[in-house]
């Protein structure tokens, strides 16, 4: 029986760790997790988000998922959205689901991330 999520992956190409410690580390405020020796050769870069984790792992004729993606659920969605632009992510707004806030970024790689708080 399946009991959640203990971790997404998102791919990116080879040499992404510094952009992605960059993006998710410093911009979106992830902890870096580190990886297991055995498989710190295959390149990328492991984060914890909440109880789960968020690994990027190098994909060798990488492209990015632009339609597939993850969501976080935010605290302190409006000082989240500061340092975003601060950093010039571009950020893409969305009001389609009632009672939400959420918008949508882009990774350093091209990768689609969705970004979430409730109205209350």
């Amino acid at each position: 029986m399946l009991l959640g999520i203990d971790h997404v992956q998102l791919a990116a190409p080879a040499g992404c760790e510094e952009a992605a410690r960059s993006f998710f580390g410093e911009a979106l405020g992830l902890e870096e997790v580190e990886k297991p020796d055995e498989l710190k050769p295959r390149g990328g870069v492991w984060f914890r988000c909440g109880n789960q984790q968020l690994h990027i792992g190098v994909e060798g004729g990488f492209s990015p998922a632009r339609k597939a993606h993850p969501a976080f659920h935010v605290a302190g969605y409006d000082a989240l959205l500061v340092r975003l632009r601060r950093a010039e992510i571009e950020i893409v707004e969305d009001d389609a689901i009632a009672g939400l806030r959420r918008c949508f970024v882009s990774d350093p790689f091209g990768n689609r991330i969705e970004l979430l708080a409730s109205l209350t």
